[in-house]
């Protein structure tokens, strides 16, 4: 028997693998920062490498909101990056669970 073979996503669809000490975040910003590629970093680990995510719009039943998605995200504190040097705001990411932030502002 064959599966049919699904057609692309559209734009902004993000698939969440969460589980075990993995979490994943949604950063909702307004609408003015779409396009914009926004870095987080894990304080828990010294140097780490900063990982980005693009704002899109997300289409939701009755509304449409701008937000940057980042998952598969390792259990820990994170720093937000306005720029290069300046930080945005911190969240907590918790295995199993889709975390929520607000852009400051």
């Amino acid at each position: 028997m064959t599966e049919p073979v699904a057609g692309s996503s559209g734009p902004g669809t993000v698939v969440l693998e969460i589980g075990p000490g993995i979490g994943a975040l949604i950063l909702y910003t307004p609408a003015e920062m779409d396009g914009e590629e926004i870095e987080i970093s894990c304080d828990d680990e010294p140097g780490a490498r900063r990982t980005h995510s693009q704002v899109r719009p997300r289409h939701m039943p009755g509304e449409t909101r701008y937000a940057a998605v980042y998952p598969g995200l390792p259990a820990g504190r994170y720093t937000i990056w306005r720029d290069e040097y300046s930080p945005a705001a911190a969240v907590t990411i918790s295995g199993g669970q889709v975390s929520n932030c607000r852009w400051p502002g």
